[in-house]
This record gives C-alpha cells, sequence and structure tokens, in this order.
C-alpha cells in the first residue's frame, strides 16, 4: 500500500453515491439523474467514511512480467478515468455551432418520437440529423446550435458529426464552425 500518493486518492461528492462489485471488479457511481460503471484492472480501498478512494498498483488478475512494468501507468490511467466519470456524472457539458453563410439555416423539428436536427447548408437538399436521446440540441437563433449533454465524448463526437455536413471551406470561410474555431482565409488567385 505504500505506491498511494496523494494524487492516487480521489474523493467522492457528496450527492454521488458509490457501488463496487467485488467479484466482476467493477465500480458504478450514480446520481438523481444517471449512472456511469467502469470496469477496473487494478484494485481499490474503499473509505466509506470519509468517501474516499485509494487506487493500488495490485492488479486483480494475473500479469505476464513485462505487464508489470506498466502498473504505474495502468494505476494512473485508472485514476484519470473515475475522475472524468465524477465529472461527466455530475456536470453537463455543450458545445455551441455556428453556421455562416447565406440561407444557411437549422431548426429542431419532432416527427413521431424522433426529434430532429433540420439543416440547410446551400446544397439543394436538406439534411435531417437524428438527436440521440441523451442529449438536447437547440436552436436559439437560426443560425446558432447549441449540444447538451453529460459525457464529453459523446458531446463532442456528435459535434463533429453535424460540423462534418459543411466543413467550413477556406476561401470564403463558409460552413459550420465551433464557437471557438477562428479561420484564417486564404487569398484567392489574382488576375
Amino acid at each position: 500500500m505504500n505506491n498511494i500518493t496523494k494524487r492516487h486518492i480521489i474523493k467522492i461528492p457528496k450527492d454521488i453515491s458509490l457501488y463496487y462489485c467485488t467479484t466482476n471488479h467493477i465500480i458504478i457511481f450514480t446520481n438523481s439523474v444517471t449512472q456511469k460503471a467502469l470496469r477496473l484492472k487494478t484494485q481499490l480501498v474503499i473509505e466509506k467514511d470519509k468517501k474516499l478512494i485509494k487506487i493500488t498498483r495490485e492488479p486483480l488478475f494475473n500479469m505476464s512480467n513485462n505487464k508489470k512494468r506498466n502498473l504505474k501507468a495502468l494505476q494512473t490511467t485508472q485514476v484519470v478515468l473515475i475522475k472524468q466519470m465524477l465529472l461527466e456524472i455530475s456536470s453537463f457539458f455543450c458545445k455551441k455551432l455556428n453556421l455562416i453563410g447565406v440561407g444557411f439555416r437549422a431548426s429542431t423539428l419532432k416527427i413521431l418520437d424522433f426529434d430532429l436536427l433540420h439543416l440547410k447548408l446551400g446544397y439543394s437538399h436538406s439534411i435531417y440529423f437524428k438527436t440521440p436521446k441523451n442529449l438536447k440540441i437547440f436552436c436559439l437563433k437560426a443560425n446558432k446550435l447549441f449540444i447538451i449533454g453529460n459525457s464529453y465524448q459523446f458531446v463532442t463526437q456528435i459535434a463533429s458529426l453535424i460540423r462534418s455536413c459543411k466543413v467550413p471551406e477556406p476561401y470564403k470561410g463558409k460552413g459550420i464552425l465551433y464557437a471557438t474555431e477562428k479561420i484564417t482565409l486564404k487569398e484567392g488567385k489574382k488576375v
């Protein structure tokens, strides 16, 4: 246990509950809205009275000597994954997209049980994007999109999928851009 330093100790927030399955080595975090699970590769020491988790370097299964050299990295990876899960379960993430171009519009529709995002991007056809159940997409203006969810990876993945419908071109800067993105425009041909 002497290989546990301060950075390998995680404090659990008060509104999050922790469940640990010792047979399958799975840790589950829940709050009033969502729950997340993670399969562990190293052993944990849980102090319930202080609401602390200590991640050790002892593996949960037999390893070769070659893989035992990577136990320190495995321990740190385990810490990062647990911290990321706690962050995702306790907060929401938002990505903002801007539609830049004449006639570029976005709107949300509800057809039957499906939430759809309707995009007009200067093509001869409209583009419809099915919104996943655990995400919310808002259009406050016709050219601004907000994607909100509780998984950072999923929110950024959906934002990049929507952006890939019309990637900004380098000459006029038309397309779908992230709110923080700046495009340096290229100079066109001179006559």
